[in-house]
């Protein structure tokens, strides 16, 4: 109980603490090692503090590869535990643009190349999408939680947003997907402690050539998609059943 109380009161120092970290890296002249150092750091700290344990079925993911990750969402747990399993892979999290107003973690949030998105305005929503494709080209594999927020139904996925779909295609990667289980049963939306008594799961699928959709497949693609995850999500939940 100590240790669940314990990382509900250390996360937000020790957030705030690698946040400013962050923001004393030069992006110009830091190299990708240095500029991705401590939002890794703050990743394996949180997951250290939560003493939790993952299961993990890395799949056809190449440690070093460049992709476009798209996968469920839970938890703010999900974040330190997708940096832990996918640090060789420079990922930057595609998210709401309230995120970036929080004091400090959200100046570092942007500094550290993170994806803003406005849902509530499609222009700057669409301005924001065209300058993750610049960020992706550069070497960034941006990662995408089509939910749109934390899924508090965890029998399910929620629906997928189209917005992530066309991202995901404009880039131009081979795009992983991915499924989570236990992160909502460890660290639902609201909680005041953590219940790491849960395993989390983490399995990747197959993945997918970018070539076989275009744009104009958005809606295909959101379909196929969400219901090749939802099929491996049933699976991963049957482990803990």
């Amino acid at each position: 109980m100590f240790r669940r109380i314990f990382f509900i009161l250390l996360l937000i120092p020790v957030t705030i603490y690698y946040s400013i970290r962050m923001l004393r890296v030069d992006r110009e002249s830091s190299t990708p090692e240095e500029y991705d150092y401590w939002g890794l750091a703050w990743g394996a700290a949180a997951v250290r503090l939560a003493g939790v344990r993952i299961e993990a079925d890395m799949g056809e993911i190449d440690p070093k590869g460049h992709y476009v990750f798209i996968g469920n969402h839970q938890s703010n747990l999900d974040i330190p535990v997708l940096f832990t399993l996918l640090k060789g892979n420079r990922i930057r999290f595609v998210a709401k643009k309230s995120l970036f107003d929080i004091p400090i973690y959200g100046r570092a949030l942007a500094h550290a190349g993170h994806i803003s998105i406005d849902r509530d305005n499609r222009r700057a929503a669409m301005e924001s999408l065209n300058a993750a494709v610049d960020t992706a080209r550069s070497g960034i594999s941006p990662l995408i939680f089509p939910e749109g927020t934390r899924n508090t139904e965890l029998d399910d996925l929620m629906d997928f947003k189209i917005g992530g779909m066309i991202l995901a295609l404009k880039c131009g990667l081979p795009v992983v997907p991915f499924v989570m289980t236990g992160t909502g049963k460890i660290m639902p939306k609201g909680a005041k402690v953590i219940d790491n008594r849960h395993v989390i799961r983490f399995k990747a699928l197959p993945v997918i050539d970018p070539a076989k959709y275009t744009i104009k497949d958005r809606e295909a693609f959101k379909d196929d998609l969400r219901e090749m995850m939802r099929t491996a999500y049933r699976e991963l939940l049957a482990k803990d059943a």
